[in-house]
């Protein structure tokens, strides 16, 4: 557990998507378009309130979540640097790095998980982002993709239930949030999807910067629809045979709303500072890590 003085954030008081739609937060897209550098998926995907309840978003400091598991934007010498990977380094103690100097690195797309040590979650997952290759953005693509499925994995083997993503790639790597967002969403919606046992209870996307704030609330629609009013009232009028049944499904809702805003007034602050005072990794990192 973490010996900071800094307060936790823990699982139960990350909003949902499904609380972020009934808080209206979140909002269909009208006019939402992927980017042409990402490939679209085969077919829409279609409103899932189990899968909402599923995924959580928070803007914040991930450091600061006692989930089972946070996921570190690593170089591939997993020996620390700027920005989100400088910041766990620091906040998890020098313990961190000398586990890490026992992995021998690890590839791009890829990723290798850890002890926690001083943070308040149990685990840190090393996945290692691609530098943006404009030239071959389905390279890119792919390789990023790697990164969330590749940590999910290895989180599902760990045990661990709860598992937090910061923006993986977005910041010196250079690669646009708005092609990497929907890449994260659509390798976590397909993954549970297919975790028909479970084993993954909660994935968390932590945005910092408000790029990557932008992204996620334009993309999450589209990727993880919330439920149509219609379509609510399709599944009460199958469900419900009773007008006692229509009463207690209403009073439910409402008991649900109450519960709702409860969460979201005690939310933590959007941040306003810098997350890491080392921003950048220097220019012969970064090519090595290329």
């Amino acid at each position: 557990m973490s010996s900071s003085s800094r307060p936790t954030v823990d699982p139960s008081d990350i909003p949902t998507l499904s609380l972020l739609y009934k808080l209206n937060k979140l909002v269909h897209p009208t006019s939402a378009k992927l980017p042409p550098a990402v490939t679209p998926p085969p077919q829409p995907f279609q409103p899932s309130k189990s899968l909402n309840d599923r995924v959580g978003l928070i803007r914040g400091d991930i450091t600061t979540l006692a989930v089972d598991a946070i996921v570190n934007a690593a170089n591939r010498s997993l020996l620390g640097g700027g920005g989100v990977d400088g910041a766990i380094h620091r906040a998890a103690g020098p313990e961190l790095l000398r586990e890490c100097r026992t992995l021998g690195g690890c590839e791009t797309g890829s990723a290798k998980i850890s002890g926690a040590y001083r943070l308040p979650c149990r685990k840190v997952i090393h996945a290692v982002g691609p530098v943006y290759d404009v030239l071959r953005p389905e390279t890119s693509e792919a390789l990023l993709r790697g990164c969330y499925t590749s940590s999910l994995r290895l989180a599902a083997e760990s045990g661990c239930r709860s598992v937090a993503f910061s923006a993986i790639s977005t910041g010196v790597y250079g690669y646009p949030s708005r092609e990497a967002a929907p890449v994260a969403m659509r390798a976590v919606r397909e993954f549970l999807e297919e975790d028909k046992e479970g084993k993954i209870e909660l994935v968390v996307f932590v945005t910092f910067e408000k790029k990557d704030v932008d992204a996620y609330n334009d993309f999450l629609p589209m990727f993880f629809p919330p439920e149509t009013e219609s379509a609510k009232e399709e599944l009460s009028a199958g469900d419900a045979d009773t007008a006692e049944e229509t009463k207690k499904e209403k009073e439910t809702e409402a008991r649900e709303d109450a519960e709702a805003q409860a969460v979201a007034d005690e939310l933590p602050s959007a941040p306003t500072g810098e997350l890491s005072d080392e921003g950048h990794v220097d220019k012969k990192q970064k090519q090595s890590d290329a």
